[in-house]
């Protein structure tokens, strides 16, 4: 039987002119946490393959006016087919040879036994989801890359167009955003987008060069500017002629460099160290912060007119929270990197882990999902990465969330009696709680527990 976790929430529509039978399976479809519906005529059916969508039809052979045959080749026409499982009464190898032929993904005969009607339907949509995954990451890979970023979210596709943008332009550039939420590969992108894509790029970290080194390091020096100089040398921004610059962390530049990049930005001179005379150069500056630059300005950490001057184009990264479903696509790109990398085959996610890790609001972005992924595929010890492999500080954010609001009386007066119970005596009493405040509706329990009706009476038990 598949992982019906992985399949939590897929729609099955049962067509059965047996009422009795038809609510039996639909019993027995819902207890495996699929949404279900039934009815008992073609024409009914039709009108729920357009309002409903779902992922599999269960139909027989033998309808009310138009037959399982006529039905299935309507489904095949909708936009998004379903699956589709035929049933029947009268079943013959000519009937199933005609219903396979027609479209259908497999035919059985009545009488049903439900456990191999339940396998056949789990089967089934565990391939349609596996088709549905191939074919929305192909998706997502081809239409939502740009220059070595990935997201198809709306606030991506806007970031995109403006890099485009300012890529045809010539001044400098100011990218913001948090840590972590890829700075560099904006800034990569847009010289790959430019008219400089030819010449080089370079990157420097303002935070990470020393102060007492900084101007020789972007403007360059002469042979005996001072003591170990022993040959003249190029600075970064020499390097980068013709190309762009990269000036990470712009707001940790002393304020007397910060000077002479604005007067770079102006006129396009520097002055290497213990030179007498100025240097042409046609560099474009673009600089990148995860500080508020009008903080930094109301401190003094940053001239106030050299953020005007870097502010003439700014663009800001999107925090991971905001990207919606981007975080999935991002963490199968890193779940086939890391594949890749460690000579590892770890097929995907579990449905648990992957709700966790849309629930974590990730406050050290992209990079901090890119270390939980490679943590996770290092840690997985079968095909699938589950809710263990991830960091604890995914798992306990997540159970945090799920369980404010919720009464903890319960689980008060479980400790009372029992200093140290069980996690299934735990488990048990959960359950019951919550059962109670949904007034004994399993399907609303089933539903805010993220278990099938089957895994809630086994709970109870």
């Amino acid at each position: 039987m598949s992982d019906c976790s992985q399949l939590k929430g897929m729609k099955v529509l049962i067509v059965e002119d047996q009422e009795g039978l038809a609510e039996v399976l639909a019993e027995e479809v819902a207890d495996f946490g699929l949404q279900v519906r039934w009815v008992c005529s073609a024409e009914r059916a039709l009108t729920l393959l357009g309002s409903w969508n779902p992922d599999l039809v269960v139909s027989d052979l033998r309808l009310p006016g138009a037959d399982g045959l006529e039905l299935l080749q309507q489904a095949r026409m909708q936009s998004m087919p379903p699956a589709f499982l035929v049933i029947t009464a009268f079943g013959t190898v000519p009937q199933a040879v005609e219903a396979l032929k027609a479209g259908a993904d497999d035919f059985l005969t009545k009488p049903l036994d439900l456990q191999h009607f339940m396998h056949r339907v789990t089967r089934i949509l565990e391939t349609r989801r596996l088709r549905q995954e191939v074919e929305r990451f192909r998706r997502v890979t081809d239409d939502s890359t740009f220059h070595g970023m990935y997201g198809g979210s709306r606030p991506m596709q806007l970031l995109y167009k403006q890099i485009e943008q300012v890529a045809k332009a010539s001044g400098p550039v100011l990218i913001v955003g948090e840590s972590g939420v890829g700075k560099e590969l904006v800034a990569r992108a847009i010289h790959a987008c430019s008219d400089r894509a030819s010449n080089p790029f370079m990157a420097v970290n303002c935070a990470g060069v020393p102060e007492s080194l900084m101007e020789s390091e972007f403007f360059g020096h002469t042979a005996g500017a001072f003591t170990g100089a022993q040959k003249a040398r190029q600075g970064l921004f020499q390097a980068a002629e013709g190309g762009s610059l990269l000036l990470d962390e712009i707001a940790e530049m002393p304020l007397s460099l910060q000077s002479k990049l604005l007067r770079i930005l102006q006129d396009g001179r520097v002055r290497p160290v213990g030179a007498t005379h100025e240097q042409q150069v046609e560099v474009r500056v673009l600089a990148a912060t995860h500080q508020n630059m009008e903080t930094a300005v109301a401190e003094g950490r940053l001239r106030k007119d050299l953020f005007y001057r870097l502010e003439t184009f700014m663009l800001r990264v999107p925090p991971l929270r905001e990207r919606g479903e981007d975080v999935e696509l991002l963490a199968a790109r890193f779940l086939a990197i890391f594949n890749a990398r460690m000579g590892r085959r770890v097929q995907g996610f579990t449905e648990s882990a992957l709700k966790l890790i849309r629930n974590y609001s990730f406050p050290g972005n992209v990079r901090e999902l890119q270390n939980a992924i490679e943590r996770a595929v290092t840690f997985c010890d079968n095909n699938k990465i589950r809710p263990e492999h991830l960091p604890a500080r995914i798992r306990s954010t997540a159970a945090a969330h799920a369980l404010s609001g919720v009464s903890a009386a319960p689980l008060v007066e479980l400790l009372q009696h029992d200093p140290l119970p069980s996690l299934a005596t735990v488990e048990k009493a959960y359950v019951k709680h919550v059962l109670e405040q949904v007034g004994g509706n399993k399907k609303r329990a089933s539903e805010l527990l993220g278990i099938s009706r089957r895994t809630l009476y086994q709970r109870l038990g």
